[in-house]
């Protein structure tokens, strides 16, 4: 794999990926949780969603030729499950007491989702890291460098996260209620564009015409 080649692969997990876009995710999905625990959050996201990308890197290909199951399926329902936390992104209550009354809540069960997934992990990262290891053109090799691309892009993400109680403070609760609700809308943008690919995947529809 050549240096244009690393660069190619390593844009598309950074904008599939996009550790920038995730951050506005994070402060919506720590709102309830105490800062000390932030940290531990953003770990346990990340983790898991290596392991969800490593786990299709390795066996994605494998479980959707086996299940018989299209490219264009896949993108349309992950498009669907993106619209829905869109929409709670969007229409959620800014300040509402039970986040008053849970501000010691420890639980960390928003780093799987929507952190983890569809966050970081989305239908469109886990797309890529099937396309980009592709069985029949790509060597185990080539491969292998690819997952190391993307541990990279997850570290980046991680970096990012840390920062995002920080960026919080500077923005305030109603710049990061402002941010959210941007960052809902274009989810929503990017849940509906995934839909449509995925139909013209399927010759459902036709967008060039």
């Amino acid at each position: 794999m050549n240096p244009q080649e690393l660069m190619r692969e390593f844009i598309t997990l950074f904008v599939v990926i996009d550790p920038i876009g995730s951050v506005p995710v994070f402060l919506f999905a720590t709102a309830a949780v105490p800062a000390r625990l932030h940290r531990a959050f953003a770990l346990r996201a990340v983790l898991i969603a290596a392991a969800v990308l490593m786990g299709f890197l390795a066996g994605g290909q494998f479980l959707l030729e086996a299940l018989g199951l299209r490219l264009g399926t896949f993108q349309i329902a992950g498009g669907i499950v993106l619209f829905l936390f869109a929409l709670s992104m969007i229409f959620g209550e800014s300040k509402p007491e039970r986040e008053i009354v849970e501000a010691e809540n420890e639980d960390l069960s928003g780093a799987v989702f929507p952190m983890a997934m569809p966050s970081i992990a989305s239908p469109g990262a886990m797309l890529a890291v099937v396309i980009l290891t592709d069985n029949h053109r790509t060597s185990l090799a080539d491969q292998a460098i690819t997952a190391a691309l993307l541990l990279a892009v997850l570290a980046i993400t991680f970096v990012f996260l840390l920062l995002a109680g920080r960026i919080q403070r500077m923005i305030g609760s109603t710049g990061a209620s402002v941010i959210s609700r941007i960052m809902g809308i274009i989810l929503a943008t990017v849940a509906v564009d995934s839909v449509l690919a995925g139909l013209e995947v399927l010759g459902v529809l036709s967008l060039t015409g």
